[in-house]
């Protein structure tokens, strides 16, 4: 029984871990700290990828975010990648390398800078759009049969 236990979840890793390790924002998150000279700067070159991918992609709600270990000739650290679904469409919302040593890349800004992201910047003093919605009615009218509930 213990024997099955441990096949069945040593499965399940293999399956879940293989699951997320293909997942798209993955696959962009490692393309980008490849290519990122400020991770190559901290990392070192020939960067390399654990296989072993954690977290959560939920395709129903459109809300993902994983982790997983990247190792260059200069320090090794856990890449975090975090992203939203919409359409059919993966994008990074946080795209971040933290190596032991504390100090934290962002790469998310240039990752959206150079994919071209057009999601507009929040502006707490812009005004808000007018609305082409035609108005509610001025006076509403509403008729009820004779004798209500439980008149006889």
């Amino acid at each position: 029984m213990l024997r099955t236990v441990t096949l069945l979840t040593a499965l399940f890793c293999l399956v879940g871990c293989s699951r997320l390790g293909s997942h798209p924002l993955v696959t962009a998150a490692k393309e980008e700290v490849a290519r990122n000279p400020a991770a190559r700067d901290l990392l070192g070159d020939s960067i390399e990828f654990s296989e072993k991918v954690t977290g959560r992609a939920n395709e129903t709600d459109g809300i993902a975010a994983m982790q997983f270990e990247a190792t260059g000739a200069k320090a090794a650290a856990t890449v975090v990648v975090e992203g939203k679904k919409l359409g059919d469409e993966w994008g990074v919302t946080l795209l971040e390398v933290r190596p032991a040593t504390g100090e934290e890349l962002s790469l998310t800004a240039e990752l959206a800078e150079r994919m071209g992201i057009d999601t507009p910047k929040f502006d707490p003093t812009a005004k808000p759009t007018t609305s082409s919605a035609a108005p509610p009615p001025s006076e509403i009218e509403i008729t009820l049969p004779p004798g209500g509930p439980g008149a006889e």
